[in-house]
């Protein structure tokens, strides 16, 4: 090495850095206009034979990463669901990385897995989730999803699928509105079931689209009499497109009377669901079998962490566990060992993030936040509405809506809405994404970042009424 490393010093500058990161980030641009390399081009392209001074190394930091980010953290960042930290688990994040444990046992990390435990159950409560379903901390709402796919696939096999394989078995089946996460068709692959086998079932009408609940029995019927065996459900609640939301207690309904395992998607919605004037979304979710919501979206918990419940753990760790001798604990019964719970055996300490996010800020604090976000963005589709040449194509669910900007010119409205969203980004107030809605391209808003103010959402109406006004 070329010097001591003095970890007390580096450590503090580095908080210090942070700090003032966070106070002055809404004076920076959301989104850089980098072009594509420019990162790349001014990394060596080897990495060095001997140690460089770690001022020298910090210097490089400042000097390329920061301006060259997309500023997850701004509070002007609508676009994609938000990846919000908050300072107090910001906090608890770099506690956790001096521990640096694999959490993977609870004989690997008994404070870990116990406080695991309790978070889970805090969370549980908050959404008024009844005292049977029980959980983990995944990674992202892909692994809890794929967790409740393969489970889906092993009771459909009557839990030989692991040891036998799929290669001789009836074809399963999987539906879901059209209006899912890709994440399901993904988690369809992984699991060796197939693209051809995620039953894409049609919806109904807006504000909410969902499933259409005897499309969804005469697929069910179809495919038995066709030889194929239904195996799962899976419900969303506030889908990223538009927000569409199926109605969770009739689907659940269909899926009990046909032996059919249920999960619900809600990453997104779920924690707004601490709200109880919000409940009405996910109405008969106590039914299902398996949930995800993500605290690391709309709760202030930084990546990674995605909260996965389920009504009947056995069913999970029967499908997820695997115990070769060194992963045994003998000597203690009744533990909880949660890499059986999940895909991934390592496992960092997610918990005590959540755990300092819920007492630091209380469950009420974060209640008054997620309902602003909805207040200030219902406020904005409401301004958008009246003003000339917008149009509202997907109303609010929650703090999520979609409009489009609409010229009589004979220009192409799919482009022009295109250019405008690019437009927007950079003009660096703001950023959004686009998305494509029944057809037709629109632009996509949603609130909820941490530390956002109404302010903000008025910046947004500027940017948005005079970057269009500027193409017009």
């Amino acid at each position: 090495m070329s010097e001591e490393f003095d970890f007390r010093h580096w450590s503090h500058h580095a908080a210090d850095w942070s700090a003032d990161y966070l106070e002055s980030i809404g004076e920076r641009a959301v989104r850089p206009t980098v072009r594509p390399g420019a990162v790349a081009e001014q990394i060596d392209d080897h990495a060095p034979e001997s140690g460089e001074p770690m001022g020298t190394i910090f210097e490089d930091f400042e000097n390329i990463i920061p301006d060259s980010m997309t500023h997850w953290q701004h509070p002007r960042f609508f676009a994609y669901f938000q990846s919000n930290a908050s300072p107090a688990a910001q906090l608890a994040e770099q506690l956790a990385t001096a521990f640096a444990s694999q959490c993977m046992l609870w004989q690997t990390s008994p404070a870990a897995t116990e406080l695991e435990m309790k978070m889970v159950d805090w969370l549980r409560q908050a959404v008024d989730l009844p005292a049977e379903f029980k959980g983990s901390f995944q990674d992202s709402a892909s692994s809890s999803t794929l967790c409740a796919i393969l489970t889906m696939r092993e009771i459909a096999l009557d839990f030989r699928g692991n040891q036998e394989g799929l290669f001789s078995k009836a074809p399963l089946r999987v539906y879901a509105s059209g209006r899912t996460h890709s994440s399901i068709d993904k988690a369809m692959w992984i699991a060796g079931l197939g693209q051809d086998n995620l039953v894409k079932i049609p919806t109904g009408d807006g504000p909410l689209y969902p499933m259409n609940a005897n499309a969804l029995r005469a697929a069910i019927k179809t495919d038995r009499e066709s030889g194929y065996t239904p195996a799962g459900i899976i419900i969303c609640v506030g889908g990223t497109s538009v927000g569409a939301t199926d109605n969770v207690a009739e689907i659940c309904a269909i899926a009990r009377e046909e032996g059919i395992y249920t999960h619900l998607d809600a990453a997104w919605a779920g924690s707004a669901m601490i709200c109880p004037e919000f409940r009405h979304l996910w109405e008969g979710a106590e039914l299902a079998d398996s949930i995800v919501l993500n605290p690391h979206k709309w709760l202030g918990v930084p990546v990674e962490c995605s909260l996965h419940l389920v009504r009947n753990p056995e069913t999970l760790v029967r499908t997820m566990a695997i115990q070769p001798e060194y992963l045994k604990t003998h000597g203690k019964d009744g533990i909880v060992n949660f890499s059986e719970w999940s895909v991934q055996l390592g496992r960092r300490f997610r918990a005590l993030k959540v755990w300092f996010m819920l007492r630091f800020y209380g469950l009420e604090n974060l209640r008054n936040r997620i309902r602003n976000h909805v207040s200030w963005s219902q406020g904005l589709a409401e301004n958008l509405s009246v003003s000339p040449g917008f149009e509202i194509v997907s109303e609010p669910v929650l703090s999520l809506f979609s409009f489009r900007h609409v010229v009589d010119d004979g220009r192409d409205l799919d482009q022009h809405n295109l250019n405008l969203v690019n437009a927007i980004n950079d003009d660096g107030r703001i950023y959004l994404t686009q998305t494509s809605h029944d057809g037709k391209t629109a632009i996509r808003f949603v609130a909820g970042q941490f530390d956002m103010r109404e302010e903000d959402v008025n910046i947004a109406f500027e940017a948005i009424t005079e970057v269009a006004h500027s193409l017009g």
